[in-house]
């Protein structure tokens, strides 16, 4: 991982610090895969290395670009509705591509974060008043989730026939 962790400091570098560290985390299930094994389906949902970074990069755009910085949806950088098509990686789309896509939406969040105070608070219609805190900690549960579902994901795929 290239970010250090950091164990001490003020409570918002420690939630950024911890943050960049579970999608470094989330990344690293996917790099040097080739792109056939990038898209094994080895479970029953559309679940697959490439497009778990595909749906975290939409994370980011609806949590940080749509939400927190009000953009509509045609403002933002690449699909940002709540629902499957998060998962959908087009044919063409490479490894690299989509790697390259998901740190991208994650450049933007951190500057978009950096806008707010963690106090600071929006409305979200279904999800109710949440704070920049509350956000960037659900992405950490979020992005750590996805970390663990591709290591298992990658096990699988790197380990020898039998």
């Amino acid at each position: 991982m290239g970010t250090t962790r950091i164990t001490e400091g003020g409570e918002r570098a420690l939630i950024e610090n911890t943050l960049d560290r579970n999608r470094e985390a989330l990344v690293a299930t996917v790099r040097g895969l080739s792109e056939q094994d990038a898209r094994r389906r080895l479970v029953a949902s559309l679940t697959t290395p490439i497009s778990l970074l595909k749906h975290a990069a939409a994370a980011e755009r609806i949590w940080f670009q749509r939400f927190w910085a009000g953009l509509d949806e045609s403002a933002c950088d690449g699909y940002s509705r709540r629902d499957e098509g998060t998962f959908a990686v087009a044919d063409d789309e490479t490894v690299a591509d989509v790697i390259a896509e998901y740190e991208r939406a994650g450049l933007r969040s951190r500057e978009i974060a950096a806008r707010f105070d963690l106090d600071d608070t929006i409305d979200i219609p279904g999800e109710g008043t949440v704070s920049m805190r509350w956000t960037l900690l659900a992405m950490i549960e979020e992005f750590a989730r996805h970390a663990g579902h591709g290591d298992i994901l990658r096990e699988q795929i790197d380990r020898p026939a039998p």
